[in-house]
C-alpha cells in the first residue's frame, strides 16, 4: 500500500492505495463517492468520467497514484451547495436523465465542454460526447439538455 493525497471536490483525502488501483476504484470503493459509474472498466463508455485539471477523463483508466497533485471533480462536486448545477437542471428539464447510469459521465463531459466553449454547435456537442455511451440511446435529449444548459449559462434562457 502507498499513502497518497487526492484533492477531490476541493477536499483533500489521505488514502492508502495499491499501485494498481484505478482512480475510479478509489473514488467509489474507498471514498464512497458513488456518482461515477463503472460501466466497462476499459475507457470505452464514459460512465466513470471525472474532471482532472478541467479535462473530462475516464477514471477507470487512470491509476490513483497518477492523480496525486491533480484537481479532481466528480459529479458530487458539480452541484452548487444544495442547488443543482445548470447542466444538471437542464438534464432533468429536457428529459435527458433516462435510466441515469450514463448521466454523471455525460454531465461531466458537458461541463468540460461548456467551460471551454460556452456556445458549442450541435456538431461540437456530438464530438464531445463521442466517448460517452448511453444504453437508452437518448442522445437527442442529452444534446438538447447541453444546448439548454449552454443558453442558461450564457444568460440567454
Amino acid at each position: 500500500m502507498q499513502q497518497i493525497k487526492l484533492k477531490i471536490n476541493a477536499k483533500i483525502y489521505d488514502v492508502a492505495v495499491k499501485k494498481n488501483w484505478t482512480l475510479l476504484y478509489v473514488i467509489r470503493e474507498v471514498l464512497n463517492l458513488t456518482g461515477s459509474k463503472c460501466g466497462c472498466n476499459t475507457g470505452d463508455c464514459g460512465a466513470c468520467k471525472v474532471l482532472i485539471d478541467g479535462e473530462a477523463v475516464n477514471s477507470c483508466t487512470v491509476l490513483a497514484i497518477k492523480a496525486e497533485e491533480k484537481e479532481i471533480v466528480t459529479i458530487e462536486g458539480i452541484a452548487q451547495g444544495t442547488s443543482l448545477h445548470p447542466i444538471q437542471e437542464a438534464f432533468v428539464e429536457a428529459g435527458a436523465v433516462q435510466c441515469g447510469f450514463c448521466t454523471p459521465g455525460m454531465i461531466i463531459t458537458a461541463k468540460a465542454l461548456l467551460d471551454k466553449n460556452p456556445n458549442p454547435t450541435r456538431q461540437e456537442i456530438a464530438e464531445a460526447l463521442d466517448n460517452n455511451l448511453c444504453r437508452c440511446t437518448g442522445y437527442i435529449k442529452i444534446m438538447d439538455a447541453i444546448e439548454l444548459a449552454a443558453r442558461r449559462m450564457r444568460g440567454e434562457a
